[in-house]
């Protein structure tokens, strides 16, 4: 099995993984949340501005925080994903301070229970995250397969092109079509 075929977890998947780090501080289920979420941390910090050594040591303190904190993770209030990028904005928002202040030693470390996004936040991220879903369900399965690969795995369009044994501008249009129909079933949060 390849990186391509690999499937995305979903919610329930990483919720799963999170508590068995929690319970039992199992290794195996922090590298299967280590290999999805590090590199779309690092991808999140990059977009909001962080160069790329410190994004680099953003996303290892994110996922330290992951391993630390995992027993502080509620499925009730949020999803694994919220959770996980909530502890990033945070990382980011004190990354940005210690750098600001250049006092990175005299800095406290932020806490990220106390510093957590609202419960109305982590409500309307999730309701948003079950429209997404649902409307992923909504596309064809080569148009759910084309956007898992090139927005969830991060593959290039010309990976997808031969991966899946398609011309590129079918690649393309395929992407093309499926946002146009994610946008229409989303509505305005898109």
């Amino acid at each position: 099995m390849t990186a391509l075929d690999a499937p995305v977890p979903d919610g329930a998947d990483l919720s799963a993984l999170i508590a068995r780090v929690a319970a039992s501080r199992d290794r195996t289920a922090y590298a299967a949340l280590f290999k999805y979420f590090a590199p779309r941390v690092k991808a999140y910090l990059r977009r909001a501005g962080m160069e790329g050594a410190e994004a680099e040591e953003a996303t290892q303190d994110v996922m330290l925080i992951v391993w630390r904190k995992a027993d502080r993770f509620d499925p009730a209030r949020a999803g694994a994903t919220t959770w996980v990028f909530a502890i990033a904005r945070n990382v980011r928002i004190d990354h940005l301070r210690r750098r600001n202040s250049g006092a990175a030693s005299t800095m406290p470390e932020l806490d990220t229970e106390e510093h957590a996004p609202s419960a109305e936040t982590l409500m309307l991220a999730d309701e948003r995250e079950e429209r997404i879903r649902m409307a992923l369900d909504g596309l064809t399965d080569e148009q759910r397969e084309i956007v898992r690969l090139s927005f969830f795995s991060e593959t290039p369009h010309a990976a997808i092109s031969s991966a899946l044994a398609l011309p590129l501008g079918t690649v393309k249009s395929r992407i093309r079509l499926a946002m146009v129909k994610l946008r229409a079933a989303i509505g305005n949060d898109s």
